[in-house]
């Protein structure tokens, strides 16, 4: 974003406080064309209501214009709103542009470079329109054309300081271009023009998450549904700050909410899966991400929440499907590895696994974790050098990794290293005394011959997990063995 616009927003607003607040008080009739390019500019329809019961509007809605704000997305109650405060005086005022119309229509339809056309039209012939320039803005953010929708916001705000909107507007970009301080100043001056205005309260909580102030900003997002409480995207930013709070379980009644008000808010599906998932609910979980999916089928992100989820159930059938469908809509995806890598090692499919195992080390080459899996797996495959060579690194990487010490251990003593074998033994069993650690140590202690040693790592297992047969097994083989002629001690 174009940093530069910050100090003119600035002084733009400082230099005109008086005007903006004038500009707030006795403002003119809402008219067809300003209604429409409020349409355009996706403006809520609690707000364009409330907008028409401060100021009134200029038109009468007949037939041909209930038909061209249908058209262009108005909702039946802000209709029936239009149709209470119009009268027959106003009848014939403010002809509305048909390529207004038109791009209010497009914008509808999700046809953004069609309506940005239409617009940019509109603007050669009228340059000082406001509401043009804060509907293209909005076009613009569509299509994620963040720097030029900051500057058409920018030229909205310029022209008309004192409409809350283009506060709100900013404070959005700002956001999206982590700025929270202009974000958090942005809101704050929409809500001292129009202190009922729930985008503003929303936009200030967005700005205040994003400081890490989680508390505030949940007052602010609740100061907006208390103004709109029929917002999903209030609802929506509620589950996050809650969630990352750790606050599970109002986290998913929020975004709950948020898809009672818009069932196909395929984000808050998705959003809901994760807490589920988080949860340990991963049935739920998967219906939830399946519900994002239909919604939204070529969401890479989904797949990938899918394949995950079904992994920690242990269906890797079902995991490794999500995952070569990933594969197919996105070549270029680059995740899931470790997933897929032990949903082919539990079908003992040890050469893709490996494969997977690469490509999550390459990604991740200072995971410690990812490493020493990597070795595991390739110490069972029986490439006894690699796996060495890994389980190295992760050591190197992880050196308070009992399991890495461990595993690289088992790998030295597979490769007949016995006296490097023992040395890592020792490492792990320093970090994690367990019974496991003692009979590693022990079996490695016996095949050096060191008897009377590995006697007494045996009996500190069974002592340790006294349910464990093995090791009393083992004992007792050893006692033998060590009583038999000619048995060195």
């Amino acid at each position: 974003m174009k940093r530069g616009w910050l100090v003119a927003v600035f002084l733009i607003f400082s230099l005109q406080p008086l005007l903006s607040v004038a500009q707030t008080t006795g403002l003119r009739p809402v008219d067809r064309p300003q209604l429409l390019a409020w349409l355009t500019a996706d403006f809520s329809p609690a707000r364009l209501q409330r907008l028409i019961s401060q100021r009134g509007v200029s038109f009468v809605l007949d037939a041909p214009s209930r038909k061209e704000l249908e058209a262009a997305g108005a909702t039946p109650s802000l209709l029936d709103a239009l149709q209470k405060a119009s009268h027959p005086k106003s009848a014939g005022q403010a002809a509305c542009p048909p390529a207004l119309a038109l791009a209010a229509q497009l914008m509808h339809e999700n046809k953004f470079d069609k309506a940005e056309e239409q617009l940019r039209s509109l603007l050669q012939a009228d340059p000082n329109n406001a509401d043009l320039h804060l509907a293209l803005g909005q076009v613009l953010r569509q299509q994620e054309d963040w720097d030029d929708a900051f500057d058409e916001t920018t030229a909205a705000a310029r022209l008309n300081p004192g409409f809350p909107e283009v506060h709100t507007r900013l404070a959005y970009l700002f956001y999206r271009s982590e700025d929270p301080d202009s974000t958090i100043a942005e809101a704050r001056t929409a809500l001292s023009i129009d202190p009922g205005n729930a985008e503003g309260y929303r936009y200030l909580g967005l700005g205040l998450y994003a400081t890490g102030k989680y508390s505030a900003a949940l007052h602010a997002y609740e100061e907006s549904l208390t103004r709109e409480p029929e917002n999903a995207d209030v609802y929506y930013d509620m589950g996050i700050a809650l969630h990352d709070r750790g606050n599970l379980r109002s986290a998913a009644v929020a975004y709950r909410h948020a898809l009672r008000l818009r069932p196909d808010f395929w984000e808050a599906h998705t959003n809901l899966g994760i807490v589920l998932h988080d949860e340990g609910h991963l049935d739920e979980a998967v219906v939830e991400y399946r519900a994002a999916l239909r919604l939204a089928p070529d969401e890479t992100s989904i797949r990938n929440n899918l394949g995950n989820t079904y992994c920690d159930k242990g269906d890797y059938d079902a995991a490794i499907a999500e995952f070569q469908a990933l594969q197919e809509l996105d070549a270029a995806w680059d995740g899931g590895h470790t997933c897929l890598a032990r949903a082919y090692m539990s079908k003992k499919d040890y050469a893709p696994a490996i494969s997977e195992l690469r490509a999550a080390v390459r990604q991740n080459p200072t995971g410690a974790a990812e490493h020493r899996v990597l070795g595991q797996a390739l110490l069972i495959s029986g490439q006894l050098p690699e796996a060495i060579s890994e389980l190295r690194a992760a050591v190197q990487l992880s050196p308070d990794s009992a399991l890495a010490h461990h595993y690289l251990a088992t790998a030295l003593y597979e490769n007949e290293q016995l006296p490097e074998a023992e040395a890592e033994f020792r490492a792990a069993l320093r970090l994690e005394p367990n019974a496991d650690n003692h009979y590693a140590l022990a079996a490695c202690l016996m095949t050096m011959n060191r008897n009377e040693e590995a006697l007494g790592e045996l009996e500190v297992a069974s002592r340790l997990d006294p349910g464990q047969k093995l090791y009393r097994a083992r004992r007792e083989e050893l006692l033998k063995l060590m009583k038999s002629p000619g048995a060195r001690q």
